[in-house]
């Protein structure tokens, strides 16, 4: 991947993990709707595993699957496992509009996250331009008074987690490799899916649909965990967190193809409104690297 100019690198990779994340919603949502929630998520772990564990091993990562349960990895997937926990069930009782949006904190959060653990200096004019895109993601989610309830609390913690999943993967050893902090990821929700079901569900037995979506969610849902964590581990978060709001760009097209949902003109705008402050972060990180030397 070091073919890609180093200052795009973080931020391709986030747009490429929240398209991944959102083919994985979008099947997850078709899937719940036949399927208690917490069976959904355990049968995408063993779809997941059953792709990732040969994708491992064909990467050369076979003498580094200890590191799956590496203390500092497993902190992060353990913070994967409580979001998702909280995910799934506001995405199967909500519209995705309002998951989508309340999501939309999660980059705000690492940021002040970043500035407070690892001194990273965000600056007025970022901030300004990270402002614009929580904005324009509020124009393209649009989220209804329906969103606020327990679900709606779910859907804010499980972005407080995913914040604090993000924040603890700036922890992990350059040495770990980034497709195994991914395949632990998949173990660790798959158990904890697997536990939260028998503790509050009853088996509903899937059908050949309810496979094939689950099967193409666990695939894209490895690619997720993959492309979200280097992004972070390649570029500094205040370039990199910003392309979070992509989700809801990708939420648009996943509702014009999937469920023939047309944006309206505000939708249009905020979409603009997140691409050009992504454009914009970039630009000024781009400038102020050509800067360095001089000053």
């Amino acid at each position: 991947m070091h073919f890609i100019p180093a200052n795009i690198r973080g931020p391709l990779f986030m747009i490429v993990s929240t398209g991944s994340y959102l083919v994985n919603d979008t099947m997850m949502k078709l899937a719940t709707e036949g399927l208690p929630p917490y069976e959904v998520l355990l049968l995408r772990g063993a779809a997941a595993t059953l792709w990732g564990m040969p994708l491992l091993l064909m990467l050369g990562y076979g003498r580094q699957i200890p590191l799956l349960f590496e203390r500092k990895v497993l902190s992060r997937n353990f913070c994967e496992l409580a979001a998702i926990l909280c995910y799934i069930v506001a995405l199967a009782n909500m519209q995705i509009a309002d998951s989508t949006a309340l999501g939309q904190i999660t980059p705000l959060i690492v940021l002040a996250g970043s500035s407070l653990l690892f001194g990273e200096k965000i600056g007025a004019a970022r901030m300004a331009l990270i402002g614009l895109g929580f904005v324009g993601a509020l124009m393209v989610a649009q989220p209804t008074m329906q969103g606020i309830s327990v679900y709606a609390l779910l859907a804010l913690g499980n972005a407080a987690l995913a914040a604090a999943r993000d924040l603890a993967g700036r922890k992990v050893g350059a040495e770990v490799p980034g497709m195994i902090v991914a395949i632990s990821a998949v173990l660790v929700v798959l158990v904890g899916a697997g536990a939260a079901h028998l503790v509050s569900e009853q088996w509903v037995m899937p059908q050949g649909h309810h496979l094939l979506l689950i099967a193409a969610a666990g695939l894209f849902l490895i690619f997720g965990h993959f492309f979200i964590f280097m992004a972070y581990r390649v570029g500094p978060t205040s370039a990199v967190a910003p392309f979070y709001y992509c989700f809801t760009v990708w939420a648009v097209i996943s509702g014009l193809l999937v469920f023939g949902q047309f944006p309206n003109a505000l939708a249009v705008c905020g979409i603009l409104l997140v691409m050009g402050s992504g454009l914009a972060i970039v630009s000024l990180d781009e400038r102020r690297r050509r800067l360095a030397p001089i000053a």
